[in-house]
């Protein structure tokens, strides 16, 4: 067995530091392999490119197989590389987008859609990937919201806790498991105006609270490596931050994992002008724990004069290095430095099709349906119209090694699921959005009057959402929402489906369409489980994991916010409350709203006991009842408000959810603990405590309470 103590033993100051630097693949071959970052900032010479300890983004097993090869070659060492992706949902058969798994409130499928991803990487020849993204989201002009599972902390907390133990598994050596890197720490989802990478100002309150549980979550979980994000928290660049990299993450969390750092974050903490120059960059970022550098050559240019200068010690780097060498041994990369990347290229099994199109299924949200759906089974005329009827590219930003041409499109999965209906299939306007160009409008009309059904396919291009891709505007555009009106205008039998990657304003389309199918960017399998849902071969049940606003205006703007005063009655503006002049502050559809083809009636809410102390529990019986007869599932959420306490508490705060699934006509009954833990928060003097008093329970969705009951914490407790 490999002793990587006597290999750093030999090694020299510059072998160690090229442990701790990270390039491009396009550095060590030629390949068109994506560039997520700016290279003009990369300054390396050739001699140090062969220390180089870890690859970033390439393009198959075979560039893979042919970099690491010519590394060994050339290291004395012997020490393979590390190759890192961002394996965001989906490494070659591509699952919907993160925010629309949130939306499945089903950990069960985020953990068989990433054990997919997984296996597929390591024959991929990756061995890290960076996900689970746990930001916390509450603006939905924020491109990266994509990323996130939703506007929840626990509902994040769960969800990434589920992807980093389903990708790593029960032991890293496994060729079916890869290493994890949690981004993006920390409150990178809370940039000012929505707009990328900007500044974020939050009270420590706020950041305990909200922000950072997640993160903590993750890493308890096993997560091998955190990132600090790009952004400027309270004044200081998280990769300068020593608050957060050493007093929250390695004090109080006792995280002694690896830290590497965005791409080129390093030496743009001399843009964010906390350093005056390159050296001063590297001695702040390994000052704060920073092991790996990404795509910039601080580390290269200044660590070894940094050290010959005394401001680090050779044990520190020791230190970093070492923590990298151990990741390598534990993922069996010195036994086989190629690992799982043994083929040529991977192939789409139509087993994970079948995983892609469950989870689109699943991750759907039916916002609104005024008895259209489901179609009937027996229609033999329809009409598929919109710039996204026979558009492939659905599968969403950040589709790693996925290829939209293969994605089966919503005309595709119309005609392969009714193969001896007449289907008329018309774009009518272009999903690059011209306002003016109504060309082809006459022939969508004619084809929805002579059809049975329409199905009108609406959204904001994928390239939309994603890294950098902020909007000032989440409104449909003007075109499509003219084309909605004639379609919709000659035949109501008509259903629109929305593709986005973010919440969008939907509050005109909901004014005029029968029914609102909201598919996010549903990966490969996208049309065919449209085509599914829409036919009632499945049955919606994803519920949104963040809200829909009402207009733009609203934004941020989220379920779990604290008490307003001077709130006001919902209706038109009045003096003196804290309401807009144009409408009142409810979201078009708030988090937990989602419709499904089956009747679930919430009958009863019980508690064991009306009281508790901090060592007891108390059960929360709920009884639901499927009054239909179409089978489905119900995802069963549990709120809680704490009525008075030293700090204003949100109005509601998700504390347990279930997703159950019913037969027609079926009763069940849902059970939960609430415990003492559960009702803990952030006091004012950043405690993390309870406080004895009145709380309440109810079950719902964020503004639609159906049960409450109260209950009270009789003695409180603290952890501090």
């Amino acid at each position: 067995m490999v002793d990587i103590k006597k290999i750093l033993k030999r090694m020299t100051v510059r072998e160690k530091i090229g442990q701790l630097s990270q390039y491009n693949a396009n550095l060590f071959l030629d390949t068109d392999a994506m560039v997520t970052g700016n290279m003009d900032m990369l300054v390396i010479s050739g001699e140090d490119l062969k220390y180089v300890g870890h690859v970033l983004n390439f393009k198959s097993p075979a560039e893979m197989r042919q970099i690491q090869k010519e590394h060994l070659q050339n290291d004395r060492n012997k020490i393979p590389m590390l190759f890192m992706m961002d394996v965001i949902h989906g490494f070659r058969t591509i699952y919907p987008i993160p925010l629309a798994l949130g939306c499945s409130f089903n950990p069960d499928l985020v953990t068989e859609c990433s054990r997919m991803a997984a296996r597929e990487a390591v024959k991929g020849g990756v061995q890290v990937t960076f996900t689970p993204m746990v930001d916390y989201v509450r603006d939905a002009r924020w491109g990266r919201v994509m990323e996130s599972t939703g506007e929840d902390a626990y509902l994040n907390s769960v969800m990434g806790e589920a992807q980093v133990r389903a990708f790593q598994g029960d032991d890293l050596s496994d060729k079916e498991s890869i290493a994890v890197c949690v981004k993006h720490f920390a409150a990178y989802g809370g940039a000012e105006a929505g707009r990328d990478y900007n500044t974020v100002e939050l009270s420590e309150h706020t950041l305990r609270e909200h922000y950072l549980p997640a993160y903590k979550v993750c890493l308890d979980a096993g997560a091998e490596i955190i990132m600090p994000s790009f952004n400027t928290l309270n004044g200081v660049p998280a990769t300068a931050n020593s608050w957060l990299m050493k007093t929250v993450l390695k004090d109080e969390w006792g995280f002694d994992g690896i830290v590497i750092s965005d791409f080129g974050a390093i030496k743009e903490l001399i843009d964010h002008g906390v350093a005056q120059d390159g050296k001063a960059a590297a001695r702040l970022a390994f000052d704060n724990n920073c092991n790996i550098e990404m795509c910039s050559a601080m580390y290269f240019s200044y660590l070894e004069e940094l050290i010959g200068e005394n401001v680090f010690s050779m044990a520190q780097l020791d230190e970093a290095v070492l923590k990298v060498l151990d990741l390598k041994k534990r993922l069996g990369m010195f036994d086989n430095p190629y690992r799982g990347a043994d083929v040529t290229d991977i192939e789409i099994t139509h087993e994970n099709r079948e995983v892609s199109r469950r989870a689109a299924e699943e991750c759907a949200v039916l916002l609104k349906n005024n008895g259209v759906l489901p179609f009937k089974k027996s229609t033999k005329k329809l009409a598929v119209i919109g710039p996204f009827a026979d558009n492939h590219n659905i599968i969403g930003f950040w589709s790693c090694n996925g290829k939209n041409e293969e994605s089966v499109t919503v005309a595709d999965g119309i005609k392969a699921l009714l193969p001896d209906a007449e289907i008329t299939v018309i774009e009518g306007c272009g999903d690059e959005w011209n306002d003016t160009d109504t060309s082809g409008f006459d022939e969508a009309v004619n084809a929805a009057k002579a059809s049975e059904v329409v199905i009108l396919c609406l959204g904001e291009p994928q390239d939309y959402s994603g890294e950098g891709n902020s909007r000032l505007e989440l409104e449909l555009h003007k075109i499509q929402l003219e084309l909605a009106k004639a379609v919709i205008g000659v035949n109501r039998n008509t259903a629109v489906l929305t593709f986005s990657g973010r919440p969008m304003v939907l509050t005109e389309l909901e004014k005029t369409a029968p029914a609102i199918l909201h598919m996010w960017f549903p990966g490969t399998e996208g049309g065919m489980a449209v085509a599914n849902l829409l036919f009632g071969f499945a049955n919606p049940c994803g519920k949104l994991s963040m809200t829909f606003p009402r207009s733009t205006g609203q934004c941020p703007i989220y379920y779990n916010h604290t008490n307003i005063i001077k709130y006001g009655k919902p209706g038109a503006h009045k003096p003196y409350c804290a309401s807009y002049i144009e409408h009142d502050n409810l979201p078009l559809y708030s988090f937990g709203h989602g419709l499904s083809y089956s009747d679930f009636a919430y009958e009863e809410l019980a508690l064991s006991k009306d009281a508790m102390t901090a060592d007891e529990s108390i059960e929360v019986s709920i009884t639901v009842h499927n009054t239909s007869d179409i089978a489905g599932k119900e995802t069963v959420m549990l709120y809680m408000c704490d009525m008075v306490a030293s700090t204003a508490r949100p109005v509601q705060q998700l504390i347990a959810f279930k997703k159950i699934y019913f037969e027609p006509s079926e009763r069940k009954v849902i059970k939960f603990t609430v415990t003492e833990p559960m009702l803990r928060f952030w006091n004012n003097n950043n405690e993390y405590v309870s406080e004895p008093g009145e709380f309440r329970l109810w079950t719902g969705y964020a503004d639609h309470l159906v049960l409450e009951k109260k209950f009270s914490l009789m003695i409180g407790s603290s952890d501090v």
